[in-house]
């Protein structure tokens, strides 16, 4: 069991969109869902308050890399694609451990780009140049397992 839970180490998230190959990012936040409640308090009960879902809402994915030779090329010609009519992808985010086995997938509905962010430059405190990619989806594709 713990050999099991050392293969998440190390972890790159490769990313695609359609039949589009994003590349391999190093940091990836913002996998969730939230269920949004509506509260309602019942004349009478003071023990508690109702509470009932209402629909699920999805935080943006934020995805970082280091920058190296090529690898904002794809990235950007999606988010300049979308001036010419916006096209919503189905995107998958691949975990993958150091020795390239698939630690979890993750499916994702109608993917858009919201952010790109480039390196910062400063001479004065040499560093990684690292890229960030901010994609907003309207949620998971159901994989058909039983909860």
């Amino acid at each position: 069991m713990i050999d099991d839970l050392k293969t998440a180490v190390s972890v790159r998230y490769v990313v695609q969109l359609d039949e589009s190959n994003l590349g391999e990012f190093t940091g990836c936040e913002g996998l969730g869902v939230e269920v949004v409640l509506e509260t309602r308090e019942e004349g009478g009960n003071n023990t508690f308050v109702w509470q009932f879902p209402t629909r699920l809402k999805y935080p943006n994915i934020k995805l970082s890399r280091p920058v190296y030779e090529g690898s904002s090329d794809k990235v950007l010609n999606w988010i300049l694609s979308t001036t010419s009519g916006m096209k919503r992808s189905t995107g998958t985010i691949i975990a993958k451990n150091s020795k390239g086995a698939v630690v979890a997938t993750w499916s994702i509905n109608d993917v858009i780009p919201v952010r790109w962010t480039g390196p910062g430059f400063s001479p004065d405190q040499p560093k990684v140049l690292t890229e960030t990619l901010e994609i907003a989806h309207h949620g998971f594709i159901s994989t058909g397992a039983k909860y």
